[in-house]
């Protein structure tokens, strides 16, 4: 495609273009907003302020640390905490010791977390202790050999007592240091780091900065390599659609967002915590989304002006009873991305807070931004918007081409946030780029003379829980190794709270089987998002002449 359409909508001084070499890695984009920020706040955290230059100190001596484990550039380092101020600093040391960020869910089971610290090859994690009984189950099957537990009383980030309860529901048992082979406290790491000559690597645009795994049609997670020029990428490409509004925010008013997504998840990781790097901008770090009081009071007393979530966020924080006690008269932007936005809430959140929330697309694969609609409209449109500066968008065919205007056709996506491929899976690359460099969404759209686009239907398996991708035959292959189950499908229902929740349909092997039994094993063995909200017994399932089961009929 040589024609963007969409460029005839941009607003006045909306670039068609950004320049993804600015920087030529991550870490220049950070330790330039060490130097020109360091007195300015980074992070904020139970109320508690961290600057740009303490998050500058720490990390260095974190990547110290890290380099003196013998660790060597383009080593795997998996990351497994929720949002606390400890996070961003090992972001910052792990790209700065040369090392790749894994980003790993810490509600993960040990059969999720062994999967993704085997496949990546991580060699190091830096994981909050209350998580440490998972990683103890799995450690001996990984190469992970060197272990950082992030604790209450860190220099950054202390949770003290009872904030443990609302920084996850489910607290996991406390694992001492020394029940883990090389482990060693957050704050001890620090202090021998800060003692270790530091080595500045050179790094480059085609060096490998995330490793993101995204679900897979196999049921098999895939991490999505992600370059440093994808995420300078993409962070730019935030920052330029954005400013249309932000650069409004009044001059001595701290540019701040609200960082409720989990870190991990690609969106929170670029759109909060990277863009807001790049901007100088305050983040304030909300531990547990789904504890609305606790995050309602943390912004209580807070002028904030940015506010990605997704849609069940947005109407969870509407229908609580807390929510008048938060000041959103300062908020300039709320992007809605991760699963569809509902008109409904788009409507309450405008009259309530005054600002519209503006729907986007991405993917892990992409950075995870690839459009959205203009944050200047007041209107809720449904649509995902126009594509974003560098961005290519088209709707395909089956034969890869571009459908007409208006008709349905794949999303294909091409752009300088794009991933070059999935980590060492080169097989499963194949499957989704075209031969001219095009990604295949597997979302079904159209777009419309303007260069809208809009999705119709998206991948015809996947189930989106809360603006998580749930893949069924993960679920099916985990319940299917179940005895006493002959064989089972997994499916998506409407469900008010969350979009879509997981139903289980399952042939029983052993007639004794019951619901608890099915549930047990789950809990046992996936987090709670993929979790069967409904399980239901049938004595066959609905399949093709060739024996495929036929999802669509459970719906």
């Amino acid at each position: 495609m040589t024609e963007r359409p969409w460029l005839d909508a941009y607003p006045p001084g909306m670039p068609a273009d950004i320049d993804p070499s600015a920087y030529a890695s991550l870490v220049e984009l950070m330790e330039e907003s060490f130097r020109k920020h360091a007195d300015r706040p980074a992070y904020v955290f139970m109320g508690k302020s961290y600057r740009f230059g303490e998050v500058d100190v720490q990390s260095q001596a974190l990547a110290g640390y890290l380099q003196a484990l013998g660790l060597e550039r383009g080593d795997r380092v998996a990351l497994m905490m929720p949002n606390v101020p400890q996070y961003p600093v090992a972001v910052a040391a792990v790209l700065r010791a040369g090392l790749v960020v894994v980003n790993v869910n810490p509600l993960y089971t040990w059969r999720e977390l062994e999967h993704q610290l085997a496949d990546s090859g991580a060699k190091a994690i830096i994981v909050l202790e209350n998580f440490g009984a998972t990683l103890q189950a799995c450690i001996a099957r990984t190469q992970v050999r060197h272990v950082v537990l992030a604790a209450m009383g860190d220099r950054l980030g202390v949770l003290k007592g009872a904030v443990v309860n609302h920084v996850v529901r489910r607290v996991r048992k406390l694992v001492p240091a020394f029940e883990l082979a090389g482990a060693v406290r957050f704050n001890q790491a620090l202090a021998r780091g800060a003692r270790q000559p530091f080595k500045r690597p050179v790094l480059g645009p085609d060096d490998v900065a995330v490793l993101q795994y995204t679900g897979g049609t196999t049921g098999v997670a895939k991490g999505a390599v992600l370059l440093h020029r994808n995420l300078i990428a993409n962070t730019l490409q935030s920052e330029a659609w954005n400013d249309p509004v932000m650069r409004k925010v009044p001059q001595g008013e701290a540019s701040t967002t609200v960082c409720a997504l989990p870190l991990y998840h690609i969106f929170a990781f670029t759109v909060g915590l990277l863009l807001c790097m790049r901007t100088g901008s305050r983040l304030i770090l909300i531990p547990n989304p789904r504890d609305c009081a606790a995050l309602l009071k943390a912004l209580s007393g807070q002028v904030f002006h940015s506010f990605p979530a997704v849609s069940t966020l947005f109407n969870a924080i509407l229908n609580h009873p807390d929510f008048a006690k938060v000041d959103w008269s300062h908020l300039k932007v709320s992007i809605g991305g991760g699963m569809a936005v509902q008109s409904a809430v788009a409507k309450r959140w405008l009259e309530r807070t005054g600002c519209p929330i503006t729907e986007g697309y991405g993917l892990s694969e992409t950075s995870p931004s690839v459009s959205c609609n203009l944050v200047t409209r007041r209107d809720f449109s449904g649509s995902i918007g126009l594509p974003l500066p560098s961005t290519w968008m088209r709707c395909i065919d089956d034969a890869g081409d571009e459908v007409p205007v208006g008709q349905p056709g794949e999303i294909a996506i091409k752009g300088p946030q794009v991933m070059p491929g999935y980590w060492q899976r080169p097989d499963e690359t194949a499957k989704v780029m075209t031969p001219d460099g095009f990604f295949r969404s597997g979302d079904i759209g159209t777009m419309d003379e303007q260069g809208y686009f809009r999705i119709v239907d998206r991948k015809k398996d996947m189930i989106l829980v809360s603006g998580f991708n749930v893949y069924p035959n993960e679920i099916e292959d985990v319940v299917g190794s179940m005895p006493g189950v002959l064989e089972c499908a997994a499916v998506g229902v409407p469900d008010e709270r969350s979009g879509e929740a997981v139903k289980l349909v399952v042939v029983k092997r052993d007639p004794a089987l019951d619901e608890h039994q099915v549930r047990e094993y789950c809990r046992e063995r996936l987090t709670g998002y993929k979790r069967p909200q409904l399980i239901e017994f049938r004595p066959d399932l609905p399949k093709t002449p060739v024996g495929k089961v036929l999802r669509r009929e459970l719906r």
